[in-house]
This record gives C-alpha cells, structure tokens and sequence, in this order.
C-alpha cells in the first residue's frame, strides 16, 4: 500500500492524532451540498514504524474547494477497524455535522438574504381569533429594539421588517417593500413625551450576484409627519452593494457602501444634503448565535458633516435560559439622529433589548 502516499501527499493536511504515529488526511468535497449527501473519505495514515490500531477524531474542520467552512463527524459504520501497518492507510467515511441549536456552529455557508418559498398563508389561532397572513415572506430588515440612556430624549426604538410580495423565481421575486418605524421618548421628562418619530417606507429591488454579492437599487421615504410648517422629508433613490465574507468558526464580515441622490420637496430641511451626504457605509461582524458589531456613517465630504451609529447586541440565550432575546448597545455621534434637529450635531449612548438585530 505504499505506492499510494504520493498521491495522498495532494490530500490536505488537517490535524495528527494525540499519539502523533496515524494522521488524518481529508479529500476536501466539491461544497457542503455535496459533503452533506455524499459523504466524505477521509485517509488514516501510518507514519510510524509499527502497525497501530485506528484512531481519528469525532470531528474535523476543512474547506470545501467553494470556501465554505465546515464541520464534519465520523461515521462509524464505515471505519476500518484492522490495525494500520506501517507506512499503510486506512479509509474512514465523514459526512457533515448537524447544526446544535445550544452552541455556535461552523458556518456552512454564507447566507443570503432569505428567500422562502411558503405555499400558501399561515393561520395561528390564540384568544384574540384567527389571524392569517403570508408569513414566509416577512423578514427582519434594520435592527428592532428599545434603548434608554443618554441625549435629549434619552430613549429610542425602532421597529423594521421587509417583505416580498411575490414568490417564485421569476424577476418580480426580487421585488420588496419594507418599513421603519423610529420614536424618540424623553422617558426623563414630566409625562415622558414622545418627542420625534420618524415614518419610512421603502421600496427596492434586491439580486444576488454570485454566492456572496447582493446588489440593491430602491426608494426610500423618511419624514417626521409633519405639517406645512415643520415637515421635513427626505425622498432619495439609492444604490446598495453588500460583499460578505466567511471567517470561519461561525464568523462573517459584511461590507455595504451605498450612495443616493435626493429628489422632491424636502420641507422646512432644504439643505438636508449638507448634513446628510450622499453616501454611506455599513460594516458588520458577527457570529452566529454570538456577538455582532456594526457601524453605519455617512456624510458629506464638501461640508465635513455627517454622523456615525454603533449597535453591539449579544444573544439573552447565551447568557442563560431560552429567551430569545438580545442585549442591544446603540451610540450614535454627528447629525441628523432625528429629523427635526437634522442641523444640530448631537452624541448619545443607549442600552437596551433588541428582538431583532
């Protein structure tokens, strides 16, 4: 069986047994689809000078040849169990680990935005009756969460959620709309006022263009619902483009730089652009079921103004119990927190709970 290590020698190397005498050596699969319904061989060296009995890890980490990482388990049913004579292999079969829903997992693949196929509306019955609706469709959009803490009005919350109208695969697929819903409380107050809100719809085409590119072009709407006299709207077409990357061990990096141009009446905020800019950018790192950072800013270079958010959040669940939660930090520095004051430089700092992030 020697004449066959020189070809193992192309195999990656992945990681050597305790006794340092038999190595793994892993074919890296075609992607997780392929390792998930084919399985996976792994080759069981001899580097010793004496037959050893076999021995291997439950679980190995590799790269699929597409750069997807993965987690893979042994099958026993398919072990060899003769001793490994020197300089000899044995051949075991891997297939790709299951997800565990109570620990942070190897990314199996960089998600895009959801695409759900459901067949028809759900219905859930409670004391209220039965409500229906085409739930399938609704996915989480900007951060939705409560957060107190510093600033004029020292509470903030946000409620977000996008939509796809139609189904299939077809060009009206890539169709959404969505919403955002943003208040200012000034919980420190006499009578804890609601003091700004801020009203956005949206409407926007989103393609993915290969495996880790998603291109956005669409409308959005922003005003504080104002009258003649103190409305302020802003009414921009924007294009977005998010790049992810895949860390590994669960860890992902999103990149999305995104500029637009304003167009239509702006109210009492004619000069909104100088404060605002016509560009942006969002970065984020997360781990599944872990910690997640993102920082979004914008700006006008010509007038040196603009601003910059943070959002922190890390899962209730993590911490104990099955809540399912999250512990949500937001800061933000510059102007335009508020739509009102979008000419009035503020900074602010918040903690609170996020159901979405």
């Amino acid at each position: 069986m020697r004449f066959l290590i020189p070809s193992l020698a192309a195999i990656a190397l992945i990681a050597s047994p305790a006794a340092a005498q038999l190595r793994p050596l892993v074919a890296p699969p075609e992607s997780a689809a392929k390792a998930n319904s084919d399985g996976v061989d792994v080759f069981v060296v001899n580097e010793g000078p004496e037959a050893a009995p076999v021995t291997a890890p439950e679980t190995i980490d590799t790269i699929a040849k597409d750069g997807t990482a993965l987690t893979l388990e042994l099958i026993r049913s398919t072990t060899d169990t003769a001793p490994v004579p020197p300089g000899g292999f044995a051949k075991l079969r891997y297939r790709l680990a299951p997800l565990r829903p109570d620990a942070p997992q190897v990314a199996t693949a960089i998600p895009r935005a959801p695409r759900p196929e459901e067949p028809g509306e759900t219905q859930i019955a409670d004391s209220h009756g039965l409500a229906s609706g085409f739930l399938g469709r609704f996915r989480p959009y900007e951060p939705t969460y409560v957060a107190i803490g510093s600033g004029q009005e020292n509470t903030k919350a946000q409620f977000s959620f996008a939509m796809r109208p139609f189904g299939g695969t077809g060009v009206l697929s890539y169709l959404n709309v969505a919403y955002t819903h943003t208040f200012f409380w000034a919980f420190n107050r006499a009578s804890a006022p609601i003091t700004t809100t801020i009203y956005s719809p949206e409407v926007f085409v989103d393609v993915p263009v290969g495996e880790q590119v998603n291109v956005a072009f669409g409308y959005r709407h922003s005003s504080n619902g104002g009258g003649p006299r103190d409305s302020v709207d802003a009414n921009r077409l924007y294009l977005r483009v998010n790049k992810a990357f895949d860390l590994g061990r669960g860890w992902r990096l999103d990149v999305a730089p995104q500029g637009w141009v304003f167009f239509g009446t702006r109210g009492v905020a004619r000069d909104l652009d100088r404060f605002w800019g016509n560009a942006g950018i969002t970065a984020s790192i997360a781990q599944r079921d872990g910690l997640k950072l993102q920082v979004y800013g914008r700006g006008d270079p010509t007038s040196g103004r603009g601003s910059a958010e943070l959002f922190l959040s890390y899962p209730l669940q993590r911490i104990g119990g099955d809540v399912g939660l999250y512990l949500f930090g937001q800061a933000f520095t510059g102007y335009g927190e508020t739509l009102p004051r979008y000419n009035q430089q503020a900074t602010t700092a918040r903690i609170g709970i996020a159901l979405t992030r």
